[in-house]
């Protein structure tokens, strides 16, 4: 989700909830404790230098359970954070506590915020020799193709 679409969102929003990829909701007493642009500028494994732009909303739990966050109060720091960070359109990804820092993406199905499941990857598996995808190949076809007859005498 971009930048632009949790603005958009919120502004039709009474509550703010954000749902784990398990189904569990971050409890609703949760504070946004940063909003920050994260550089990352790396060479990947097949020597391509590259670098990468993302916007990081920090969820933390507090013991406060009388403040709540609205989602006026969000869209506040939103645009606090756009006009002193200089922040552009840039996908979301959250930062929520579990057994560690664990890093979402964020997305919206309708009624709440959901935090999806990321994945590393390899950037240059052309370079690396690992295949885009396994060939899928039907056992019939195999047998097809003059495979032993155990008849035959080649087994």
């Amino acid at each position: 989700m971009k930048l632009s679409e949790i603005k958009e969102i919120l502004k039709n929003e009474s509550a703010i909830a954000f749902e784990l990829p398990n189904g569990e909701l971050v409890p609703s007493h949760f504070h946004v404790t940063e909003v920050g642009k994260v550089s990352k500028h790396f060479i990947d494994c097949g020597g391509t230098v590259r670098k990468e732009e993302k916007i990081n909303f920090q969820l933390w739990n507090a013991d406060d359970y009388d403040h709540r966050l609205h989602p006026e109060k969000l869209v506040h720091i939103i645009e606090l954070s756009e006009k002193t960070l200089e922040l552009s359109d840039l996908e979301i990804e959250v930062e929520y506590q579990g057994n560690t820092i664990e890093t979402y993406g964020l997305g919206y199905n309708g009624k709440h915020f959901t935090l999806t499941t990321t994945e590393t990857d390899c950037l240059a598996k052309d370079k690396c020799g690992i295949p885009e995808e396994k060939p899928r190949i039907r056992l019939s076809t195999l047998q097809a193709q003059g495979s032993c007859d155990p008849n035959g005498g080649c087994c």
